[in-house]
């Protein structure tokens, strides 16, 4: 779930990244954004809307979950789209991003003509070289695959690179790679990671992701943004699959620990409905 946050992010901060993984040029005034259609429960999470109604409208989700209902969701929701806002777009391109073919949806036989065709580019970022080996927009990507042994060094690279004044948007860009190493390394203290990164306390502070979760210092308070940005995905998730959610279920959830919120997404594929939820929660607590 926490990576799925940090790709929206990363794609609200620096669009033209998604644009780069698909080889895709004249990006300039997309704009990327989660769009709710009202008529429904459903909720695009990644839209990226042409800056004027010739253009392709491009559907993007992260999928780092196997959910065997994903296609059947993802399709829904995209096909109702394409009716509500017909007047905002010429053609459309629908990406679903993976960390390894092995998390896709394995039962797909009613959606092979639309995965098969060039509507659906399927893109498996194990299948990427190393960030050393790609442009510094996709090298973000892949550092959110990475395991924990073998992040440190690839962070190091990215901020190095991202150091070089011919880099546009170069805080925005550590400001990512601090949030990303500062989400996987929790259990670190904040002059542990800057050593970790090669910063120094000045270049960091320079960065909103800093003034925002630092201002006093405090890593209680990184922790307890962290557990409320789990639950919100978490939530997410669940008004996505069941529909509104009674206020008292919210509640519980927001309270959970970052590793009962991890537990629950884990869980949530197998619920047939929210009174499952429910008692899942109650034989949690």
């Amino acid at each position: 779930m926490r990576r799925d946050s940090l790709f929206y992010q990363l794609f609200a901060q620096l669009p033209q990244t998604f644009f780069d993984l698909l080889g895709v040029e004249g990006a300039e005034g997309y704009r990327f954004d989660s769009i709710e259609l009202k008529e429904t429960t459903f909720r695009i999470d990644g839209v990226f809307v042409p800056p004027d109604p010739a253009g392709v409208v491009y559907f993007c989700e992260v999928q780092f979950q196997r959910d065997n209902t994903f296609y059947e969701r993802f399709f829904a929701e995209i096909f109702l789209y394409l009716r509500l806002k017909r007047d905002t777009f010429s053609d459309w391109q629908a990406v679903v991003i993976y960390p390894d073919p092995q998390t896709e949806q394995k039962e797909i036989t009613p959606y092979v003509p639309l995965i098969q065709s060039d509507r659906l580019r399927r893109v498996y970022l194990s299948e990427l070289p190393s960030p050393e080996e790609l442009p510094l927009s996709l090298g973000l990507m892949k550092l959110m695959t990475l395991s924990r042994a073998e992040m440190p060094k690839a962070a190091r690279f990215l901020v190095q690179s991202a150091q070089d004044k011919t880099v546009q948007k170069r805080e925005v860009i550590i400001e990512l790679i601090t949030r990303i190493m500062l989400y996987r390394f929790t259990e670190l203290k904040r002059e542990e990671v800057l050593h970790m990164l090669g910063l120094t306390t000045e270049e960091l502070k320079r960065t909103r992701f800093y003034q925002e979760v630092y201002a006093e210092g405090r890593q209680e308070g990184l922790q307890q943004g962290l557990q409320q940005g789990e639950a919100a995905v978490i939530l997410r998730l669940l008004r996505r699959r069941f529909g509104s959610l009674p206020n008292e279920l919210e509640e519980c959830i927001r309270q959970l620990s970052p590793e009962r919120i991890e537990a629950l997404a884990e869980a949530r594929l197998d619920f047939p409905d929210l009174g499952e939820v429910v008692s899942w929660l109650n034989r949690s607590t």
